[in-house]
């Protein structure tokens, strides 16, 4: 599958969405919207697999736009988008809502930890595209709030996390009242055997689409590491950050050390946010957008963040704690070095942690952080 870069305009795509592309300054493809793109516009089935940081996004919202454009108006919802997260929802929808903007498609975000009611307003009102994640959505179909026979487009996006997560029972319901007769595109930034073996119950005749390594972070990362005993991390962080120009994400494995730790840091004089699942709807999005504006320099989040956040500047992603997988290690790895830009990978390994560590370090190549033994050599003690 060629997936080298061509001008948007040569897709053959309405010329409302090349308007919305040109507002927002896309002129070319990536290789994975290169890729898929076509593909899409002929309507097969795909299960597509890439990198993150790739541009998944606009390989199934274009296609979908532009069919939908190309079809009579309908009072119901014609296509369903499944993401893992509310973060995510909400990145999808205002991709969605700046590159319809002069089309008359409309949207909605469906997604929990927010009221119900403007929710069940817009899928009452029949909006051409939906983004949910499957619990909130189920919740407005057990309240009779949404209408899924008339969707004839599917997509899952990030789907590995959706299993990873446990959404996948919820996903195989929600397709349970969808039409048989639709297109499915199936989006994952990992493609294990177990995605590939439920993946085939819900697709036709698929394309199979692979765009970079297999598990592997993009190739714009480098990946330092810097080993020290975990009562040093908070304070060899700190000395870090005051040197560092952001934005950083941090990850952390629990909410609890979430919070504690940017307790810590801005004793410390740094400016940081939590983001983490106890979190209000509200006080997440806050979070992110004083991360976005450079407000908090600092986001100190857990995994529920390596899969929402779409901020092409992070300029380094912090393992406060080792993850536990590869796989793990990639998503949260891959939230820099987006869009071509260069990133840091920088994961601090304590001794109790260097066996989980062996396990990445085999499938990641990493070096010995100098930035790590320049920055920390006077960290707090």
């Amino acid at each position: 599958m060629d997936s080298a870069p061509v001008p948007f305009s040569t897709l053959g795509l309405d010329e409302r969405i090349l308007e919305g592309l040109r507002d927002r300054r896309f002129t070319e493809t990536r290789p994975i919207q290169s890729a898929v793109m076509p593909l899409a516009l002929a309507g097969h089935d795909l299960i597509a697999c890439a990198e993150t940081g790739t541009g998944k996004t606009l390989g199934f919202v274009l296609p979908i736009l532009h069919r939908l454009i190309n079809e009579p108006p309908s009072p119901h919802s014609r296509a369903l988008i499944l993401a893992p997260t509310r973060e995510l929802v909400v990145q999808i929808e205002d991709d969605l809502h700046g590159l319809s903007y002069h089309t008359s498609i409309t949207s909605a975000a469906v997604y929990g930890g927010v009221p119900m009611d403007p929710q069940e307003r817009a899928l009452k009102g029949g909006a051409d595209i939906l983004v949910a994640t499957p619990g909130r959505l189920q919740d407005h179909m057990r309240q009779g709030n949404a209408h899924l026979d008339h969707v004839k487009f599917l997509v899952l996006d990030e789907a590995d996390r959706m299993m990873d997560m446990g959404f996948w029972p919820d996903v195989k319901r929600i397709i349970g009242q969808l039409p048989a007769a639709r297109q499915t595109l199936l989006f994952s930034a990992t493609m294990s055997q177990d995605v590939v073996d439920l993946a085939v119950d819900i697709v036709h005749d698929p394309k199979y689409v692979q765009v970079g390594s297999r598990s592997a972070p993009a190739s714009t990362i480098a990946h330092e590491y810097h080993e020290l005993a975990a009562g040093e991390k908070a304070g060899w962080l700190a000395a870090f950050l005051r040197r560092t120009s952001g934005p950083v994400l941090v990850f952390v494995r629990t909410k609890r050390g979430a919070d504690r730790l940017t307790l810590r840091l801005a004793g410390a004089g740094i400016r940081a946010a939590a983001l983490h699942a106890d979190r209000t709807q509200e006080r997440r999005q806050q979070a992110v957008e004083g991360f976005k504006s450079g407000r908090y320099p600092v986001l100190v989040a857990t995994d529920i963040a390596a899969r929402g956040l779409d901020i092409d500047a992070i300029s380094h992603v912090v393992n406060y704690e080792v993850p536990d997988t590869v796989d793990s290690y990639v998503h949260r790895a891959g939230r820099t070095g987006r869009s071509q830009h260069e990133g840091i990978a920088l994961t601090l390994v304590a001794p109790e942690e260097r066996r989980t560590f062996a396990a990445i370090e085999r499938a990641i190549p990493f070096t010995p952080s100098t930035v790590a033994r320049d920055r920390g050599a006077n960290h707090e003690r």
